[in-house]
């Protein structure tokens, strides 16, 4: 297996599995994650929106439901709970990630259910990480879909940063807009101490972590100040690695035409702040139709096919497809 932790101070930092030079080629194109700050914005809604969506449209999609601990993906695509899921995974009662996988009513559109065990949860350290993204690269399909659970774990941001497609979704209101930025300057912190290149100056990204540090580096663009200061010679390669993170942003449940205007307004906020360009997708209108197809267990997309949140989720995709849909996996 690809990958290793690695040592930075006192902290146990994650690494990802790198490519596999000479392996064989994979059908694999591409993974999104569709994460957030908080609960109920609409992460399962969306993943399961997309997975249907690439489905029907003629790739073999799997959605794999990574919210650890409350696990819902599977009912809002109409499936039982399977007998196995990622917690057979994780304690090894499976040797392979592919036996997990659930079969659905829907052509081309497979799931694997998460783990509902709070042990589990309290014991998925780095190894079984590991073990669980290195399987994930030899998954028979075109698309996966992860659907993460909510705040800043670490392995809720490492399974967001490993995707190709890194999807964020908020609500329209400030906590949840306070929350979607906490994840999002998570992240971004996250995928910078997990750069093998940018280890000379990790000890100034912890500090930066820290929000009472005493360099007075209260955002990301005062780390960067900071490091063109003191390891000038870091300074080109640490923008390489900011310029490199490029999330998307999806607002849901917008209602008026400011809601809308939210998402361009986060957009440049991250800018300013962060430095980094953030694709803001487009919205979800509110549709009263959710809350009665998710009573239904069946898919919106299917029950209420003429609403506007499924034209909404329609545009996203072929968005999505038309600028990421031809790259193949960086993954592989």
């Amino acid at each position: 297996m690809d990958g290793s932790v690695q040592m930075s101070g006192n902290k146990t930092l994650f690494e990802f599995p790198t490519s596999r030079i000479g392996s064989a080629p994979r059908r694999l194109k591409q993974i999104w994650a569709v994460g957030g700050g908080k609960g109920g914005v609409g992460k399962s809604l969306l993943s399961s929106s997309l997975a249907l969506a690439l489905s029907r449209s003629g790739h073999k999609t799997l959605a794999i439901d990574l919210d650890l601990g409350g696990a819902n993906l599977h009912t809002t695509l109409g499936v039982e709970l399977p007998r196995q899921t990622l917690n057979d995974f994780f304690a090894e009662r499976v040797n392979h990630l592919s036996s997990c996988i659930t079969s659905t009513s829907f052509p081309n559109l497979e799931i694997i259910s998460g783990a509902q065990d709070t042990v589990t949860i309290a014991n998925l350290n780095d190894e079984k990480k590991l073990r669980f993204l290195d399987s994930v690269r030899d998954l028979d399909v075109d698309y996966i879909i992860f659907d993460l659970g909510a705040g800043t774990s670490g392995h809720t941001l490492d399974f967001f940063l490993f995707s190709d497609v890194n999807i964020v979704t908020m609500l329209p209101e400030p906590t949840s807009i306070e929350n979607g930025y906490r994840f999002l300057k998570s992240a971004y912190f996250r995928r910078l101490l997990v750069n093998k290149k940018l280890a000379p100056i990790h000890d100034l990204i912890e500090l930066a972590t820290d929000s009472k540090n005493v360099q007075g580096v209260r955002s990301p663009a005062d780390l960067f100040k900071l490091v063109s200061r003191q390891k000038p010679e870091m300074a080109a390669q640490l923008k390489a690695e900011i310029e490199r993170f490029r999330p998307k942003l999806v607002m849901n449940q917008v209602r008026t035409h400011a809601d809308i205007e939210i998402g361009s307004s986060v957009k440049t906020v991250c800018k300013k702040y962060f430095g980094i360009d953030i694709d803001y997708l487009g919205y979800l209108d509110y549709d009263s139709t959710v809350w009665q197809a998710i009573r239904r267990k069946r898919p919106v997309l299917l029950e209420f096919p003429q609403s506007k949140l499924v034209g909404n989720v329609n545009r996203l995709i072929d968005q999505l497809l038309r600028s990421h849909g031809e790259q193949k996996s960086s993954l592989l």
